[in-house]
């Protein structure tokens, strides 16, 4: 025998020694997949510096460089601002998402030396023996070597949604899940070698890849890129053609060039989802993927299971009601046999072997775990019958009387459970047979303290909420109108739900409660909800609900659920609060509001520059004289600060309760667009109005400069107040101090000495203000008849 093959023989109970471990590790035969959502500070500091706008910054500085005006590169200053800023907040989410991936990573059972423990998925070695039971996710592939009554679940691989029976020498791959049974594989192949490593590496990244927000942005960008290809080039031949000293040349071309690029658009994205994740992070929320956070935002149905979400995992058992057919026996012994024959009980069992821990002693023949699918769980004991545990609704005939008892008690809230004696042994083809009812179990689930105020909110935000569980649809509707949910008077039972897709929508987005929902079936009701044009979330704690999750918008997992639960949910609840929701909702609408406020900044700032170029160039390019461009790169980079820059930064940040909307794109470009060529326009004409001649000195070409840019500055903050509102104080004041510091950088002798400025014309300066106060007026009558137009309702204050 080669040692192979005595390797493969190794003793299934006992596991793998420390040596074999070692031995193991140090032959790099470990699972090496990186770690969810992590990635390297190196990595970090790449994505942050070396960027496209980082590299056209640069470029730009070395020519201001070479003129030896080295105030007129105080641009550049943004390469390093942008670089720093990106880089610190990405750290700071990197190491709150790794912290808590370690948290609610799934953590495999390994038997070695004898002894079963729980490690992380980085530790398992090839050949270590894992034990599984239900909702356990497979982490590598691997073999059966002991299983029981064990059904796995290879849908999120292959698609198919058949369950598959495995049995031992069966092989099992990584991604997959236990439905129902348990038992014990052996690590065949690990890392980079297991079948579902590479996807989960790629699930797990920090990315906002699918982002609505993100491809809006992205198209914008898209249509700049095509505005400043002309632009630039018309800006770099006026600028150099003319009669001006390379050196003057050279800065107008790139004061030009440099407020055409919405330099801070994508990064406040980024550090606006990478604050999200912190301070939902501090809530004990995990976002596996951060469009999650903007997602969730966007959703107007939450699709909540009972159990985990509504009521709290863990259960109380209340009472065991015997009926007419227990005869002698004691239905308590029977419960306990039931709890010791299950190796991984529900909660429900793990309730009923509290109140009854006494073995009896009972050696079970046929074990038939607990299915969503099927809605019972049972054992055969030989001598002591066939026995099954589930809901009587499923297992007794509609007309029994036992099924009608079951069923006013369940109208309480209460979840009923049937204990009955089977006809047939468990694990036989046509069990569990006809069924003669013993006892009714009744268990009792606590109202989560928080369930109310949460539906209370969805319910003030317009977000519908229905509420999907696998228990009985009387008892799932009595546990919802005791929280006020609308329309759980009328509760569905899903075995009556038709097949087809049209009329399954038709019920489903009319109801609200739906009880006896199959796994299969939650699926099917997410699809029908997508397929009337509505944002899904689903919640959920149990394997029943993981292909719910998976195939819903947005999948908010509990954290106390099941492994394949937490794998595939988007949003993992840690500390298991239903009331968390909100809050992630409350992060999505501040980083699509916020973010859109920003977006309307850069690209007004955009437009603007790009109208300015043309305006300047195209004289010059029809035989006229060409015109000096008005700004110094110092001018547009005090412009940048104080109109975009810093309040960009303190608006992107802040609280945000509107509601998310759909059209981005479309009502981005309807603010920056007009706004954008109002002011390029009116300090186009201020301009030229003061413009001393190719002939003037270098004084009469700063005022005219001046005069330009006071009317550019001040038509820039009005669009910062228009865009700043509703206005709170806090707003206000951001305002006041952008107006304020704008004006002490005319008025201050060392400002207007360090940024060429001159304003002491007075007639140049009552030029620039009456071209900006026509440019106010016109931007505020585009603003209030946008809103007409549309009939959105404009407010001043909030």
């Amino acid at each position: 025998m080669s040692g192979d093959e005595r390797l493969l023989m190794q003793d299934v109970e006992r596991g793998l020694t420390a040596a074999e471990v070692a031995e193991r590790v140090a032959n790099g035969r470990t699972n090496d997949v990186p770690s969810r959502a992590s990635r390297s500070t190196w990595d970090v500091v790449r994505s942050n510096v070396f960027t496209r706008i980082n590299a056209i910054f640069a470029v730009l500085a070395v020519i201001i460089f070479s003129t030896g005006y080295l105030l007129d590169g105080l641009f550049a200053g943004l390469i390093v601002a942008n670089s720093v800023i990106g880089i610190i907040q990405e750290l700071r989410a990197k190491r709150t998402l790794d912290k808590l991936a370690i948290v609610g990573q799934v953590r495999p059972r390994v038997r070695r030396d004898g002894k079963t423990a729980e490690i992380a998925p980085n530790e398992v070695v090839a050949d270590d023996v894992i034990e599984i039971g239900p909702g356990d996710q497979i982490v590598v592939d691997g073999e059966v070597l002991e299983a029981e009554a064990m059904e796995v679940d290879e849908s999120l691989l292959t698609g198919e949604s058949d369950l598959i029976v495995k049995t031992p020498g069966d092989p099992v791959m990584s991604g997959s899940f236990v439905v129902a049974g348990s038992g014990a594989y052996r690590a065949t192949k690990v890392g980079k070698e297991a079948y579902a490593a590479k996807l989960a590496e790629e699930a797990g990244r920090f990315t906002l890849v699918n982002s609505e927000l993100r491809n809006g942005i992205n198209t914008i960008l898209k249509v700049i890129t095509y505005l400043l290809v002309p632009a630039g080039a018309l800006s770099i031949y006026n600028q150099l053609s003319g009669d001006q000293a390379l050196p003057d040349a050279l800065r107008g071309m790139v004061a030009a060039l440099v407020p055409m690029v919405p330099e801070g658009l994508i990064l406040l994205t980024s550090i606006a989802f990478a604050v999200g994740v912190v301070r939902l992070g501090r809530r004990q929320c995990l976002v596996n993927e951060l469009p999650a956070i903007e997602g969730l935002a966007r959703v107007d149905v939450v699709c909540a299971d009972k159990t985990g979400t509504l009521t709290e995992n863990a259960m109380r058992l209340t009472e065991v009601r015997p009926l007419s057919g227990a005869g002698d026996t004691d239905p308590g012994v029977v419960l306990a046999a039931l709890a010791v024959a299950d190796p991984r009980p529900n909660a429900s069992l793990q309730a009923i072997a509290e109140a009854h821990p006494d073995d009896p002693g009972w050696r079970h023949t046929a074990v038939a775990p607990f299915s969503s699918a099927r809605k019972w769980s049972g054992a055969s004991f030989g001598e002591h019958g066939n026995w099954v545990l589930g809901a009587p609704d499923v297992l007794l005939p509609a007309d029994a009387p036992e099924r009608a008892e079951a069923e006013e008690t369940g109208a309480k809230g209460l979840r009923v459970l049937l204990l009955g004696r089977a006809g047939n042994a468990v694990d036989a083809e046509d069990a569990p047979g006809q069924v003669t009812p013993v006892a009714l179990v009744v268990l009792e689930q606590k109202i989560r303290g928080d369930a109310r105020a949460t539906l209370d909110y969805f319910a003030s935000q317009g977000v519908a909420v229905k509420v999907i569980s696998g228990d009985n649809a009387v008892s799932v509707g009595a546990v919802a109108r005791s929280l006020d949910l609308p329309g759980a008077d009328a509760p569905v039972d899903a075995r009556t739900l038709p097949d087809d897709p049209e009329k399954l929508a038709d019920i489903v987005e009319n109801g609200s409660v739906f009880g006896r929902v199959t796994p299969a079936q939650k699926r099917a009701m997410v699809k029908a909800l997508q397929s009337r044009g509505h944002t899904v979330a689903m919640t959920g704690d149990g394997v029943n609900d993981v292909l719910a999750l998976k195939d819903s918008d947005i999948g908010v997992a509990m954290g106390a659920g099941s492994p394949a639960t937490r794998s595939v949910g988007q949003i993992v609840l840690l500390d298991n609060a239903f009331a968390t929701l909100p809050h992630v909702v409350g992060e999505g609408r501040r980083v699509i509001g916020n973010i859109e406020r920003v977006a309307n900044l850069f690209l007004t700032k955009t437009v603007y520059s790009v109208l300015l170029a043309l305006m300047v160039g195209i004289p010059g390019l029809i035989g006229f004289d060409a015109l000096p461009y008005p700004f110094l790169p110092r001018h547009v980079t005090i412009v940048g600060w104080f109109t975009i820059g810093l309040p960009a930064f303190v608006l992107s940040l802040a609280p945000n309760n509107d509601r998310a909307r759909g059209g981005f794109v479309g009502r981005v470009m309807r603010m920056a667009v007009p706004a954008g060529v109002v002011i390029a326009v009116s300090s186009f004409v201020s301009y030229l109005l003061v413009h001393p001649g190719a002939n003037a000195g270098e004084a009469a070409q700063v005022q005219a400069s001046t005069t330009a840019l006071i009317t550019l500055m001040a038509i820039a903050l009005w669009v910062l107040a228009i865009i700043a509102r509703p206005y709170t104080w806090w707003r206000l004041a951001l305002i006041v101090a952008m107006i304020g510091i704008s004006a002490l950088m005319f008025l201050l002798p060392l400002s207007r000495k360090i940024f060429l400025l001159d304003p002491s014309n007075l007639g140049y300066t009552l030029s620039g203000l009456a071209c900006a106060a026509v440019g106010i007026v016109l931007v505020e009558l585009g603003w209030w008849i946008d809103g007409w137009l549309r009939q959105e309702k404009r407010r001043l204050t909030a």
